[in-house]
């Protein structure tokens, strides 16, 4: 509990420590919220998810901050973030967590009409519409305006025909907001915003199987898509602005602090064993862990501080910096647990290694990804060095 926390919003963490005490269950503590959010299948077959799925969407805590109307609570800023704490102090996770609520859903907040809000956010709430992001192409990934996926207007409905590429969870998602191009003579400004069932006839994702074993990237192909009118958010032509709008809130989710980091100094003490004053037996690792550990420490006070900075606005183009951070140290980190962990980091399967042996290799090998998507590094860069540091561009 912070000191200079005023009384109300004390109130309201002991109301919270109580209610996530009482309801989070225990066989899931310190499990990872991604294993659920990220695998359908696996969020279906575990009885105590679904458990802690339904309590959280009664309470409207998995998106604590939305209007009741839209399946939240109605709560302030400050107490979205003491349920947060508290849920990170017992070793929780919020079961809500998806693309639905770090992008599409604040996205239908500013841009959505109230048709669209209460069509999709009440679902998005309780986690039952699950939903991907139809943006990169084959042809246009850093160059995202470049995209060429058609969308002809025929009078009492949309067109839909081409290809996106990357597209996260594609093959287990309902619904996929897209960006679309509507008009060919202009880049920017042809681009529309579109929410597109993903049961609609014309529709195939292809899962990608990448250097980890993962498959969660998938190609999809959409071969004369109907799609209803009604489904465009914001004006045609319009969906570039809604779409750096939307990015802003991916990198803000993909910059914040991950509740679920292992220490590495336990791990380097039974790999690598101690010298006689009790330290890590290896001066140039244990120095390189150092300096991972303050990056780490360095970034977390610059999230608190863009936080007040931006207290009552959204995320601001300090994202794009934050990312680029966040991405640099995990892959450090990911070196280093391969390092201490000598041949033990290199495996792949069988019982020769320990499951989280081989899932530390599974990490290291994802995590080179962690700067392309989302923006890749040098474009994050670049946004930095104009919106932040005001450089030319």
């Amino acid at each position: 509990m912070v000191e200079s926390e005023a009384s109300e919003d004390r109130d309201f963490r002991l109301e919270a420590r109580a209610w996530l005490k009482a309801n989070f269950p225990a066989s899931l503590t310190n499990v990872p919220g991604l294993l659920f959010q990220g695998d359908r299948h696996a969020a279906e077959a575990n009885a105590d998810y679904q458990l802690w799925r339904a309590r959280m969407t009664d309470k409207g805590w998995g998106v604590p901050t939305w209007e009741p109307r839209y399946g939240g609570a109605g709560l302030s800023a400050t107490q979205a973030k003491i349920i947060g704490e508290e849920l990170t102090a017992i070793g929780g996770f919020n079961p809500i967590r998806s693309y639905g609520t770090m992008m599409l859903g604040p996205t239908l907040l500013e841009y959505g009409d109230e048709a669209q809000k209460l069509e999709h956010l009440p679902w998005i709430a309780s986690h039952e519409r699950r939903w991907c992001q139809g943006f990169s192409e084959p042809g246009a990934g850093s160059d995202l305006a470049s995209l060429q996926m058609r969308c002809t207007d025929m009078g009492d409905h949309w067109l839909v025909s081409g290809q996106k590429i990357w597209t996260s969870g594609a093959d287990q998602a309902d619904w996929c907001f897209a960006l679309v191009r509507t008009d060919t003579s202009r880049k920017q400004g042809g681009i529309s915003f579109l929410l597109i069932d993903m049961q609609s006839e014309g529709i195939e994702a292809r899962p990608i199987v990448l250097i980890s074993g993962s498959t969660h990237f998938c190609e999809v192909f959409f071969n004369d898509v109907k799609v209803p009118k009604g489904n465009l958010v914001g004006q045609v032509n319009h969906g570039w602005s809604i779409a750096k709008r939307l990015l802003q809130f991916e990198r803000n989710s993909l910059s914040e602090v991950k509740a679920d980091i292992t220490p590495l100094a336990p791990m380097a003490h039974d790999y690598l064993g101690t010298d006689a004053l009790g330290r890590i037996d290896s001066p140039d690792l244990r120095a390189r862990m150092v300096r991972n550990g303050m990056r780490h420490a360095a970034y977390m006070a610059t999230v608190r501080r863009f936080a007040q900075e931006a207290k009552n606005g959204g995320p601001s183009h300090g994202v794009s910096t934050l990312k680029n951070l966040w991405s640099g140290i995990i892959q450090e980190r990911g070196e280093l647990l391969i390092e201490l962990m000598g041949a033990n980091g290199l495996g792949w399967s069988g019982d020769a290694y320990a499951e989280a042996e081989r899932e530390a290799t599974r990490a290291w090998l994802h995590s080179k990804a962690f700067s392309i998507y989302g923006g890749s590094y040098e474009v994050q860069n670049n946004i930095t060095a104009k919106h932040t540091l005001g450089l030319p561009g």
